[in-house]
């Protein structure tokens, strides 16, 4: 485990988390791998060929102000160019609405014995925490975020539904058609264990 890459990771995801749905950075911790993720993906206009190539364009431009007085960046880009020194890129993993990077951990971490290792189950926001007690059976969009008590819809999904469904705690009735009016949403198997339904 690299602890420049891992630093600089963690850098990247604070200042470039999308806090306006109050989603914060997560690090993760797991046998095999440490797991640091932020909301918001890509920067709208910012290709993951142009972020592999060390284009930066920050999404919090004062938090990017404040960590380079503190002298914990240098300069725009050279974050994912000292990380990409020592790992390739399949440690990015980017989706529309999260940005993680997996750092694989050495092998002696296996060594641990079976009975001390826990079942992992996902690491889950207060949001995606509060959706996941109000739903029963299959429900709508709709009545979820009623039963949640919110009325900005574009907040619910950012906040609530799209982190619920990027990690895999509900899933959708209708997978093959995201848009259809006829679309509900339930516990996944992940979901039901975080639930102790299974």
């Amino acid at each position: 485990m690299d602890e420049r890459a891992l630093r600089e990771a963690v850098i990247n995801a604070m200042v470039h988390n999308d806090y306006s749905a109050e989603v914060p950075p997560v690090v993760e911790i797991f046998a095999d791998r440490i797991s640091i993720t932020s909301y918001g993906g890509l920067v709208s206009g910012l290709s993951r060929d142009e972020f592999l190539a060390g284009r930066s364009m920050p999404r919090n431009r004062e938090l990017m102000r404040v960590f380079r007085d503190l002298d914990l960046v240098e300069q725009l880009g050279s974050g994912v160019h000292r990380i990409l020194s020592v790992y390739d890129a399949s440690v990015f993993h980017i989706s529309e609405h999260f940005f993680e990077t997996r750092f694989p951990l050495e092998a002696e971490a296996s060594e641990v014995t079976p009975q001390v290792t826990p079942q992992v189950t996902p690491q889950v926001t207060p949001q995606v925490e509060a959706l996941l007690a109000r739903i029963e059976g299959e429900m709508t969009r709709q009545a979820i975020q009623d039963a949640l008590g919110l009325t900005d819809r574009e907040h619910f999904r950012k906040a609530y539904l799209a982190p619920a469904l990027e990690q895999g705690v509900i899933e959708m009735t209708l997978p093959g058609k995201p848009r259809s009016r006829l679309q509900k949403y339930r516990l996944s198997a992940a979901g039901r264990r975080m639930q102790g339904n299974d």
